[in-house]
């Protein structure tokens, strides 16, 4: 698994067959701790992904009655 970030959904489905994969038994113990370290990964850009989404979700504020959205400027120069 690179260190690329992917999109939410590809890493809750990626996720979601890397427990179909793990809860089938079938895996050997060190295939079972690479597919638990890649979940890991996973989820910590699940995390990131929803922690982005929330603070654009702050950011947005409403104006003169209408909404406008600010750029979101990331104090972590990886989440882009």
């Amino acid at each position: 698994m690179s260190d690329t970030p992917i999109d939410f959904e590809a890493a809750m489905s990626r996720l979601e067959a890397l427990v179909a994969q793990m809860e089938s038994g079938e895996l050997t113990l060190e295939q079972s701790v690479a597919v638990f370290e890649e979940g890991v990964t996973l989820s910590k850009q699940a995390q990131a992904a929803l922690q982005a989404a929330e603070q654009k979700v702050k950011i947005l504020m409403e104006s003169n009655g209408e909404l406008t959205v600010e750029p979101f400027v990331s104090e972590n120069p990886s989440d882009v």
